[in-house]
């Protein structure tokens, strides 16, 4: 029996694994094993994206949501108590601002018609007259262009999948709502349930990844919070100086656009500057584009390394590379989503590998 289980083929095949190309050979083989597994999580997770994606941030609304959370309950108020006065507290803010943009936008109409007018006179005559010379007859041209699509069938296609999608959306902010009420009342038991399948001997470090992923979220969305305040702040205190009307739901929109990494404050101050170009002319456009710039490069420079520099921890490539993974799996959500959860997979897999434990402290601070 020794001598069978010690022959010369079993001695062979056991050498060449256990050299340096061998053991390379067991990782690599390991490594797309791992890959082809996060392949097909992801892939089935796009495939229910009206479920993932609301689960998703709910995960991440409730871990910036949940200090609020304890706040309350520490101060002896019960926990469905103090999630449903969470939840009131929020719907009044972002209702109490949205009411507010309401109401300004109709004051302002009159205004806006006057100066959305004046501002096309006036875009005409640069458009005719300017470097870039373009005639009245390409100007009609393009018009009939665009009137033509508008009246074609595929618009029509078009407004039914935008009405689907609209649909879809508010299904999906329901669900939302629902799943982030559970997160926040037994976020607990249902950590606690589902850690309870792993071993016995990595539920502990299952528990640590959980809490310093919390952590990272809900640091990410409170930094993130900020920084897209200042942004909105800057560009609508700018616009109210020089005059373009609509300043204050503009200065939202960038804020709202701050929340997608890199392009969403980009984005959303091109719209800023093309209203003020249409409204106010050319010099009072390129005074918002400058503001941009300089605020764009404020956030890159400055308030994101001081504000979340800590939280993250992650190369300003690893960003890029997720933003285009996360556009690519489910568009301008997957971009809204794939920071976050870059970072708390970098921080799930740190913890796991014990090179997180030099970040406990700060972590929990």
């Amino acid at each position: 029996m020794t001598e069978g289980n010690n022959s010369p083929d079993k001695r062979t095949t056991s050498a060449i694994w256990s050299d340096g190309l061998g053991r390379a050979g067991i990782r690599s083989g390991q490594t797309l094993l791992v890959i082809t597994l996060a392949w097909v999580i992801l892939w089935g997770m796009t495939r229910v994206p009206l479920v993932m994606i609301p689960v998703m941030i709910a995960l991440i609304l409730a871990s910036a949501i949940s200090p609020l959370v304890r706040w309350l309950t520490g101060r002896r108020w019960p926990r469905a108590l103090a999630v449903a006065g969470s939840f009131v507290w929020i719907l009044a803010v972002f209702g109490g601002v949205i009411t507010g943009i309401v109401f300004l936008i109709r004051g302002q109409s009159k205004e806006l018609a006057a100066k959305f007018t004046a501002g096309i006179d006036q875009l005409h005559q640069f458009l005719n007259y300017g470097p870039f010379k373009v005639s009245d007859e390409q100007l009609r041209s393009l018009g009939d262009s665009i009137q033509r699509f508008f009246t074609s069938s595929s618009f029509g296609a078009e407004a039914l999948t935008g009405a689907r999608t609209v649909g879809e959306i508010l299904a999906g902010l329901v669900l939302m709502a629902v799943i982030l009420f559970f997160f926040l009342k037994d976020g607990e038991k249902i950590r606690t349930f589902l850690f309870g399948f792993l071993p016995a001997s990595h539920q502990a470090k299952a528990h640590l990844a959980a809490e310093r992923s919390a952590a990272v979220l809900g640091g990410y969305v409170r930094g993130t919070a900020l920084i897209a305040v200042l942004n909105g702040l800057i560009i609508g205190t700018v616009l109210a100086i020089l005059g373009v009307p609509l300043a204050l739901p503009l200065g939202v929109f960038v804020f709202i656009g701050g929340f997608i990494p890199i392009v969403g404050s980009t984005a959303a101050g091109t719209l800023a500057v093309g209203v003020a170009l249409i409204s106010n002319g050319p010099v009072t456009s390129l005074i918002v584009l400058a503001v941009l710039i300089a605020a764009n490069q404020l956030e890159h420079h400055f308030l994101q390394p001081v504000l979340m520099g800590k939280v993250l921890n992650i190369h300003g490539l690893a960003i890029l590379l997720a933003l285009a993974i996360g556009t690519m799996l489910a568009g301008v959500i997957g971009a809204l989503l794939a920071v976050p959860t870059a970072a708390v997979g970098w921080t799930a897999i740190k913890t796991w590998t014990g090179r997180g434990e030099a970040l406990a402290d700060g972590t929990a601070a």
